[in-house]
């Protein structure tokens, strides 16, 4: 086999040739593993006077200007839809995600290179270049083809979205390649799709990046992607959020959605996510998260940090631990800073700031933003007339309150939705 590269618009179409003998058109080729980093082609779609058959990659000798020379005719009948790639006709045309250049682009023809002895898929062009070859460009204005810049993706740079069969094999390029992306490039490019894309990326993304992604989106694509992808995978991706955003997201359902969410949730979130959908918008209980965590006054410095360690891996925000007593009455509130500096036998007793700054869960939004700034703080508790601790608003949160949705959607966040920690327990 003498030919090392070309695009798949030269040579569809061409006739397939066996002992100088035209036997048919080359009309696809067929991938059956697109999870590759480059697929191989396992074969060749010829449709014939006969009928369309499949000719093994091994059969291909020699592709040329003219004509794609095989060793033998083909006999082998096509796989059906859902059971193999068709390039030409699972591909072209199709959306794809450039991983690296994080956008939205069209694949407007295929680049098919040897390596070894084996036929396989290394790049999508999506310029203007492919779409000429496609009309026949590379026939009556090559030269003016040539000076035009190939606009080439590796494919190793391309996770497909569009419906490719079977859906294991949409689902392994996918997980593999989208995570990759920033959250919020992520939700930009699932803002650009419609809404049965859209819904089948969130579908085929682990929990917890989709999680991510959604919290960029808007509410109106977050209800429109919930009605689609169903309740049990929409509960499983807002169990991931942070249980601020999620509750944000809950009380924009219609009720007999939301019902439909919940139930599908486990029972203790369900029941904290109710809580927290409650309070009104705009105020710190509609801003605040239960994702804290908090430490009782007897524990040493020691078997405290030890606990820490312990339970790190299940949440992010730990810059503050708030000290509470069985009943979760709020009584202090420490910063990493003054655990690691005391002596491992105090007890947090002994080191605690008992002056907290707190707002009440009705506190209106401009002023827990203005309390978290004029205190320097990282993070605010929110706590009810009697002194329980509700939960806290994270200073992202208090700017989200004073920014333009759109501005507010794409800053980082502190926390993952993750059940409320103590390292008090015993």
């Amino acid at each position: 086999m003498t030919f090392h590269e070309g695009f798949l618009s030269d040579i569809v179409g061409k006739p397939a040739v066996v002992n100088d003998k035209a036997i048919g058109k080359v009309a696809d080729f067929v991938v059956t593993q697109p999870h590759e980093v480059f697929p191989k082609v396992d074969s060749l779609v010829v449709k014939t006077k006969k009928g369309t058959f499949l000719a093994p990659a091994e059969a291909l000798v020699d592709i040329d200007p003219r004509r794609v020379v095989l060793s033998a005719e083909p006999s082998q009948p096509a796989p059906p839809e859902d059971q193999a790639l068709y390039v030409v006709e699972d591909l072209l045309d199709k959306q794809i995600v450039d991983v690296d250049g994080r956008k939205l682009v069209r694949i407007n023809d295929i680049e098919l290179a040897k390596t070894g002895n084996t036929l396989r898929v290394v790049a999508a062009d999506i310029g203007v270049s492919g779409l000429l070859r496609r009309l026949g460009g590379s026939r009556l204005t090559k030269p003016v083809l040539d000076r035009i810049p190939r606009s080439l993706i590796s494919w190793n740079d391309v996770a497909p979205i569009e419906n490719l069969t079977p859906s294991d094999v949409r689902l392994s390029v996918s997980q593999k390649k989208l995570p990759r992306l920033h959250p919020s490039d992520l939700a930009e490019i699932i803002s650009d799709l419609s809404t049965n894309d859209a819904a089948s990326v969130i579908r085929h993304l682990d929990d917890e990046t989709a999680a991510d992604a959604f919290e960029h989106l808007e509410p109106e694509r977050q209800q429109a992607i919930i009605e689609e992808v169903g309740a049990e995978r929409a509960a499983d991706i807002i169990e991931e959020m942070d249980a601020d955003d999620a509750a944000d997201v809950l009380a924009d359902l219609p009720d007999e959605q939301r019902t439909q969410v919940l139930a599908a949730m486990e029972p203790e979130t369900a029941v904290e996510l109710r809580e927290l959908s409650s309070y009104e918008e705009g105020t710190a209980g509609g801003m605040m998260t239960t994702d804290y965590m908090w430490i009782y006054p007897h524990r040493t410095v020691a078997a405290t940090i030890d606990k820490i360690r312990e339970l790190a891996p299940e949440t992010e925000f730990i810059y503050y631990l708030f000290v509470l007593d069985q009943s979760e009455k709020l009584l202090g509130v420490l910063s990493l800073r003054q655990l690691l500096l005391a002596k491992p036998t105090d007890t947090i007793h002994s080191i605690m700031e008992t002056d907290v700054v707190h707002v009440s869960p009705d506190a209106s939004a401009q002023d827990v933003a203005g309390t978290i700034a004029r205190y320097d703080l990282l993070a605010c508790p929110v706590v009810d007339e009697n002194g329980f601790m509700l939960g806290i608003v994270t200073v992202d949160d208090a700017i989200d309150a004073i920014l333009p949705e759109k501005v507010k959607r794409t800053l980082p966040r502190f926390t993952r939705r993750h059940k409320k920690q103590t390292a008090g327990a015993a």
